[in-house]
Protein backbone atom coordinates (compact mmCIF):
# COMPACT_ATOMS: atom_id res chain seq x y z
CA UNK A 1 0.00 0.00 0.00
CA UNK A 2 1.33 3.40 -0.95
CA UNK A 3 0.88 6.15 1.65
CA UNK A 4 -0.49 9.42 0.27
CA UNK A 5 0.01 12.76 1.92
CA UNK A 6 -2.52 15.58 1.78
CA UNK A 7 -0.92 18.57 0.09
CA UNK A 8 -2.56 21.97 0.18
CA UNK A 9 -0.79 25.15 -0.87
CA UNK A 10 -0.84 27.52 2.09
CA UNK A 11 -2.26 24.73 4.22
CA UNK A 12 -2.18 24.44 7.97
CA UNK A 13 -0.88 21.08 9.24
CA UNK A 14 -0.60 19.22 12.53
CA UNK A 15 2.51 17.00 12.81
CA UNK A 16 3.86 14.36 15.17
CA UNK A 17 7.53 13.37 14.93
CA UNK A 18 8.96 10.58 17.05
CA UNK A 19 12.59 9.90 17.91
CA UNK A 20 14.24 6.67 16.78
CA UNK A 21 13.00 3.84 18.99
CA UNK A 22 11.48 6.53 21.21
CA UNK A 23 14.90 7.37 22.64
CA UNK A 24 14.48 10.33 25.02
CA UNK A 25 17.00 12.57 23.24
CA UNK A 26 14.97 15.79 23.56
CA UNK A 27 15.23 16.02 27.32
CA UNK A 28 17.74 18.77 28.07
CA UNK A 29 18.39 22.39 27.17
CA UNK A 30 21.30 21.48 24.85
CA UNK A 31 19.24 19.18 22.60
CA UNK A 32 16.32 21.64 22.62
CA UNK A 33 18.71 24.42 21.54
CA UNK A 34 19.94 22.27 18.65
CA UNK A 35 16.33 21.58 17.64
CA UNK A 36 15.41 25.28 17.84
CA UNK A 37 18.42 26.13 15.69
CA UNK A 38 17.40 23.47 13.16
CA UNK A 39 13.96 25.10 12.88
CA UNK A 40 15.46 28.60 12.59
CA UNK A 41 17.92 27.48 9.92
CA UNK A 42 15.21 25.89 7.78
CA UNK A 43 12.70 28.72 8.27
CA UNK A 44 15.30 31.18 6.93
CA UNK A 45 15.65 29.17 3.72
CA UNK A 46 12.10 27.83 3.37
CA UNK A 47 9.68 29.99 5.38
CA UNK A 48 6.67 28.68 7.27
CA UNK A 49 5.08 29.66 10.56
CA UNK A 50 4.89 27.54 13.69
CA UNK A 51 1.47 28.16 15.20
CA UNK A 52 1.85 25.84 18.22
CA UNK A 53 4.46 23.35 19.41
CA UNK A 54 5.41 21.04 22.24
CA UNK A 55 8.64 19.07 22.50
CA UNK A 56 8.69 16.04 24.79
CA UNK A 57 11.69 13.77 25.44
CA UNK A 58 10.82 11.27 22.69
CA UNK A 59 8.47 13.11 20.33
CA UNK A 60 7.11 16.48 19.32
CA UNK A 61 3.82 17.88 18.06
CA UNK A 62 3.40 21.09 16.15
CA UNK A 63 1.13 23.02 13.84
CA UNK A 64 2.59 24.79 10.83
CA UNK A 65 1.05 27.17 8.35
CA UNK A 66 2.70 27.01 4.95
CA UNK A 67 3.23 30.02 2.66
CA UNK A 68 0.24 30.63 0.39
CA UNK A 69 1.94 29.25 -2.72
CA UNK A 70 3.76 26.33 -1.08
CA UNK A 71 2.93 22.89 0.29
CA UNK A 72 6.38 21.30 0.53
CA UNK A 73 6.47 20.33 4.20
CA UNK A 74 8.30 17.01 3.51
CA UNK A 75 11.44 18.84 2.37
CA UNK A 76 11.30 21.08 5.41
CA UNK A 77 11.04 18.11 7.77
CA UNK A 78 13.90 16.35 5.98
CA UNK A 79 16.07 19.47 6.36
CA UNK A 80 15.15 19.93 10.04
CA UNK A 81 15.85 16.29 10.88
CA UNK A 82 19.13 16.31 8.92
CA UNK A 83 20.32 19.59 10.48
CA UNK A 84 19.51 18.32 13.96
CA UNK A 85 21.28 15.01 13.33
CA UNK A 86 24.42 16.73 12.06
CA UNK A 87 24.57 19.16 15.01
CA UNK A 88 23.40 16.97 17.89
CA UNK A 89 26.03 15.03 19.79
CA UNK A 90 24.16 12.07 21.27
CA UNK A 91 25.36 9.86 24.08
CA UNK A 92 26.80 6.60 22.77
CA UNK A 93 23.93 4.15 22.44
CA UNK A 94 24.87 1.92 19.53
CA UNK A 95 21.99 2.98 17.26
CA UNK A 96 24.26 4.11 14.41
CA UNK A 97 23.50 7.79 14.92
CA UNK A 98 19.81 7.60 14.09
CA UNK A 99 17.77 10.22 15.89
CA UNK A 100 14.36 10.11 14.18
CA UNK A 101 11.84 7.58 12.99
CA UNK A 102 11.70 7.59 9.20
CA UNK A 103 8.09 8.64 8.98
CA UNK A 104 5.92 11.18 10.75
CA UNK A 105 2.22 11.80 11.17
CA UNK A 106 0.61 14.75 9.45
CA UNK A 107 -2.96 15.98 9.39
CA UNK A 108 -4.32 18.81 7.24
CA UNK A 109 -6.25 21.14 9.54
CA UNK A 110 -9.78 21.51 8.17
CA UNK A 111 -11.22 24.52 10.01
CA UNK A 112 -10.96 26.68 13.15
CA UNK A 113 -12.53 24.04 15.40
CA UNK A 114 -10.06 21.42 14.14
CA UNK A 115 -7.22 23.90 14.66
CA UNK A 116 -8.28 24.62 18.27
CA UNK A 117 -8.65 20.91 19.10
CA UNK A 118 -5.10 20.26 17.88
CA UNK A 119 -3.70 23.28 19.71
CA UNK A 120 -5.35 21.97 22.89
CA UNK A 121 -3.89 18.53 22.25
CA UNK A 122 -0.41 19.99 21.82
CA UNK A 123 -0.56 22.01 25.03
CA UNK A 124 -2.16 19.20 27.06
CA UNK A 125 0.45 16.63 25.97
CA UNK A 126 2.97 17.16 28.83
CA UNK A 127 0.12 16.63 31.32
CA UNK A 128 -1.16 13.57 29.42
CA UNK A 129 2.28 11.96 29.62
CA UNK A 130 2.68 12.78 33.32
CA UNK A 131 5.58 15.23 33.02
CA UNK A 132 3.74 18.10 34.72
CA UNK A 133 0.44 18.88 36.42
CA UNK A 134 0.14 22.36 34.91
CA UNK A 135 0.72 22.98 31.19
CA UNK A 136 2.44 26.22 32.17
CA UNK A 137 5.16 24.22 33.96
CA UNK A 138 6.41 22.53 30.77
CA UNK A 139 9.27 24.67 29.38
CA UNK A 140 9.33 23.29 25.82
CA UNK A 141 5.93 24.42 24.62
CA UNK A 142 4.19 27.38 23.02
CA UNK A 143 1.65 27.32 25.86
CA UNK A 144 3.03 30.42 27.60
CA UNK A 145 2.77 32.41 24.34
CA UNK A 146 -0.94 31.52 24.23
CA UNK A 147 -1.33 32.60 27.87
CA UNK A 148 0.46 35.90 27.13
CA UNK A 149 -1.88 36.47 24.16
CA UNK A 150 -4.92 35.92 26.42
CA UNK A 151 -5.98 32.72 24.64
CA UNK A 152 -5.49 30.46 27.68
CA UNK A 153 -5.64 30.95 31.40
CA UNK A 154 -2.45 29.89 33.20
CA UNK A 155 -4.43 27.13 34.98
CA UNK A 156 -5.81 25.70 31.72
CA UNK A 157 -5.60 21.93 31.41
CA UNK A 158 -5.41 21.09 35.10
CA UNK A 159 -8.60 19.04 34.85
CA UNK A 160 -8.46 16.60 31.97
CA UNK A 161 -9.99 17.79 28.72
CA UNK A 162 -11.75 15.45 26.30
CA UNK A 163 -10.46 15.48 22.73
CA UNK A 164 -12.46 14.26 19.74
CA UNK A 165 -11.73 10.82 18.28
CA UNK A 166 -8.63 10.85 16.05
CA UNK A 167 -7.21 14.19 17.26
CA UNK A 168 -3.51 14.06 18.01
CA UNK A 169 -2.68 10.51 17.00
CA UNK A 170 0.78 9.37 18.08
Amino acid sequence: MQYRRAYSRGGCYFFTLVTHQRNPILCDDDSITVLRNAFKNVIQKRPFSIDAIVVLPDHLHCIWTMPKDDHDFPTRWRLIKTWFTKQYVPPRNGDGGRNWQNRYWEHLIRNEKDFQHHVDYIHYNPIKHGYVIWASDWPYSSFQQFVNAGLYDKAWGVSEIKLPEGVGKE
